[in-house]
């Protein structure tokens, strides 16, 4: 085996594989996968993408769900020397399409649940793509070739053995791309955050330093690859040898039992994803005894949440984290302390605490000018896990990463905050138009881009609805027009471009917008509409 790049992302997993190799990495499918057995299935994928294409920089994607693909398909592709790019087989085609075309990349891993969601996503067409289908055989592969005949396709018996576990090459070292994200955009398309290797690998070393990740671990897998905070689960597992717990589908929406059965020692999830299990009653007194630490990340974390967790989890230190895909996962960390936490909370939210070690943030006003400690402005970040900017959008760039009078570019969150005297950040809320909807960022623009087209009108809007302990759970849209408008109609065919958790879960008519004293549509009317029908 040769040694690893240690600038690299997948450089963890590599001197895991040397020292561990019988050991297990990854649950999934019912089954555990040995250091070995992954590292020959990433080395399989990596060593095919380079015998057929030999592109420099390009990025490699990947269309796989909570399989065996999935996970040996980001380390092959890394180890190729490429970033990945994930796509969600849930998505609508054209969401996908449209990311798939941005990424520019020639090659796509496709696990053997997704054969559905390919066919539909080559069904328009796109340049000609290398496809790799590791675990479907050559039969099913050529029906495939058949339809899609501008792509080469390259079925399980066709892929190279594996020799070794190949370094990736010199070229994709800290200024690469490790892996091209794309988050809710306000112009109506995705938008793509490009991560340098060196922007998470100094995420994974603070991390698995300071949660203390040894080989003994088990670590929960419970975000879609879509979303950044997938990436710690991975990778702070693999870089000391641990092993990760993907959950299977049917466990998602209550995984209490899983963590239980699998004996997970540490946690992490959108706090959401507790608040389900908390309204269960599936937070019963000491049922995670084997989790060391519980980790929240996406969305503003609720402090009755986190008490009844608590109770669940006796013995495991809570922490609540923060940060956008633009500050790689996660940027800063508060940790509930007993006799002083309930105190610092406002309106019943915990706080997202202090910058990571090497890391900072800085609150200012309006004019972009700091503030002194008690005054609420928009955070602003920076430091070594701060990304360069969006992919091939230097408008957005500029806009969000700003270079203020200390000579430092810091990335604007759009978030409101409040500085403590001793540092601790309090959440207030957004700036604008964005939320968060089961951790994922949506930008209300976006949904209202859809609602235009769909609804050949401009005088549309929508809400986060319904709003429970901070934590939003979907949307409701609102369209100027008849009370007898085709709600099922417009659903649909929002459903069409829209990712599930951003399609309004219902539309109401209405004949007139409600506008602010700036003239703008008044959101706060709109939820006022809908808290006072809430109980009809």
């Amino acid at each position: 085996m040769k040694a690893a790049n240690p600038e690299n992302l997948v450089s963890g997993f590599v001197e895991s594989a040397r020292r561990f190799p019988d050991r297990p990495a990854l649950f999934v499918d019912s089954e555990h996968l040995s250091y070995r057995d992954l590292a020959g299935g990433a080395g399989s994928i990596a060593s095919t993408i380079l015998n057929l294409s030999s592109t420099a920089g390009a990025l490699g994607a990947l269309l796989a769900y909570r399989s065996r693909t999935a996970y040996a398909g980001i380390l092959g592709i890394l180890l190729a020397g490429r970033g990945y790019v994930p796509l969600n087989p849930r998505f609508p085609a054209l969401r996908s399409r449209k990311m798939l075309e941005q990424s520019g990349t020639d090659v796509l891993v496709v696990g053997p649940e997704c054969l559905e969601s390919l066919a539909e996503l080559l069904e328009d067409g796109s340049r000609p793509l290398t496809i790799l289908l590791p675990e479907v055989a050559g039969e099913a592969v050529a029906a495939l070739a058949a339809r899609h005949g501008a792509h080469r396709f390259v079925a399980r018996e066709d892929m190279a053995a594996p020799d070794g576990l190949p370094a990736p090459p010199a070229g994709a070292g800290g200024e690469a791309v490790a892996y091209l994200l794309f988050t809710s955009g306000s112009t109506g398309d995705p938008k793509g955050v490009p991560v340098l290797h060196r922007n998470v690998r100094a995420y994974v070393a603070y991390t698995a330093e300071r949660y203390g990740v040894g080989c003994e671990d088990r670590l929960s897998q419970a975000f879609d690859l879509t979303f950044d905070l997938s990436v710690h689960d991975m990778f702070v597992a693999w870089e000391r040898g641990a092993c990760l717990y993907c959950i299977p589908e049917s466990a998602i929406a209550n995984p209490a039992r899983f963590i239980r059965d699998r004996a997970l020692t540490l946690w992490f999830s959108v706090p959401s994803a507790a608040g389900i299990m908390s309204r269960l009653r599936m937070l019963r007194p000491g049922v995670f005894a084997s989790l060391r630490y519980s980790l929240f990340c996406g969305e503003a974390l609720p402090a009755k949440t986190l008490q009844a967790w608590r109770q669940a989890a006796p013995q495991s230190v809570i922490e609540n984290l923060y940060g956008p895909t633009e500050a790689t996962i996660a940027i800063t960390n508060y940790r509930w302390d007993e006799a002083a936490s309930e105190a610092r909370c406002r309106n019943g939210i915990v706080p997202i605490g202090w910058a990571f070690e090497g890391q900072k943030a800085c609150v200012v006003g309006e004019d972009l000018v700091p503030l002194a400690p008690g005054g609420s402005g928009e955070l602003l970040l920076h430091g070594s896990q701060v990304t360069p900017g969006y992919w091939h959008n230097p408008a957005q760039t500029a806009a969000r990463y700003v270079t203020l009078g200390d000579g430092l570019t810091w990335y604007r969150t759009g978030d409101r905050v409040v500085e403590e005297p001793d540092g601790c950040l309090i959440y207030l809320g957004r700036l604008d138009d964005q939320v968060k909807i089961r951790g994922y960022r949506v930008e209300l623009q976006e949904i209202e881009s859809v609602l235009r087209r769909v609804c050949e009108s401009e005088q549309v809007a929508s809400v986060a609805w319904p709003v429970e302990d901070g934590i939003a759970e979907g949307v409701v849209a609102f369209v100027c027009g008849p009370a007898e408008g085709d709600e099922d109609a417009i659903v649909r065919r929002c459903r069409e471009a829209l990712p599930e958790h951003m399609v309004p879960r219902n539309v109401r008519f209405i004949a007139e917008m409600p506008r602010n004293a700036n003239g703008k549509i008044d959101r706060r009317k709109l939820l006022m509409t809908l808290e006072e029908t809430a109980g009809e």
